[in-house]
């Protein structure tokens, strides 16, 4: 199997994922549509608590499917807490998914609403584990946070993100990206909601607690414009625009969507 045999293409897209990923016809697959009429409060969740170093984002990157801030995580410099954790998450990256158009991009769905986009803060149990690789293959493994963007007013902090992507336009390309903290990113309320699912890319690995946040970010047209204009192709081949790359909500099964407010 090719190293990238998948994407968000017609041909490889999340329609045939399953094919080379059994796992994604799983009882625990993200995203999901979040409906609040079958969310459970739950008195015994916890405030959100982190804490991140300017210094650990080290590059950002073009890996085809995505851009990607690739975090230092060698030590417990950025880490994530309580909420539905036990136990300390360390900080390794963040990404985001986006669509065709600002009218939804975002993976999750509220009450059948779409977004335009969605960031995805990705942690990983160092205190039971001892490198993301092993945690990604535990139930209780990952953590990510997910946060919707609806297109809107221009976003200050994510303009510094906005402002590389050029540099890195091209499949394989990076640059060194530090100085950022991810939680200017976060909207004013971290009220939540949680459950257990999966990576939304291959391999579709089904160790996420995630963590998503009710109040959206906003980004204006031109911000979004930019994450389209991104190209899934590497340097030397024909050009192709990678439009979108969200994969449409997962069955909910057996599983519960608890929240942290009322």
């Amino acid at each position: 199997m090719a190293r990238q045999s998948w994407g968000y293409q017609d041909h490889n897209g999340p329609e045939v994922w399953h094919e080379l990923f059994p796992l994604a016809n799983g009882d625990r697959q993200s995203p999901i549509a979040i409906k609040s009429s079958e969310v459970k409060y739950d008195p015994f969740l916890r405030p959100l608590s982190f804490s991140y170093d300017l210094t650990s984002p080290k590059v950002i990157l073009n890996c085809g499917y995505a851009f990607s801030i690739e975090c230092d995580d060698t030590e417990d410099r950025s880490v994530l807490r309580a909420g539905p954790l036990k136990g300390s998450y360390r900080l390794r990256q963040l990404h985001f998914h986006w669509g065709p158009t600002d009218d939804y991009g975002s993976e999750h769905t509220v009450d059948g609403l779409e977004f335009a986009a969605e960031l995805h803060v990705v942690h990983w149990n160092s205190e039971k584990y001892p490198c993301f690789v092993d945690a990604a293959q535990q139930p209780d493994g990952l953590a990510i946070v997910g946060v919707l963007v609806k297109a809107g007013e221009h976003n200050s902090p994510l303009q510094k993100v906005i402002n590389v992507l050029d540099v890195i336009k091209t499949k394989g390309s990076q640059v060194a990206f530090t100085n950022f903290d991810p939680s200017s990113l976060f909207p004013e309320s971290l009220d939540y909601w949680t459950y257990h699912g999966s990576l939304t890319v291959p391999p579709l690995l089904e160790s996420v607690i995630w963590i998503v946040l009710r109040q959206p970010i906003t980004a204006s047209s031109e911000q979004l414009a930019t994450f389209r204009s991104l190209l899934c192709s590497a340097k030397g081949e024909p050009a192709c625009c990678l439009l979108s790359n969200c994969r449409p909500p997962q069955p909910l099964r057996n599983r519960h969507v608890r929240a942290f407010f009322h």
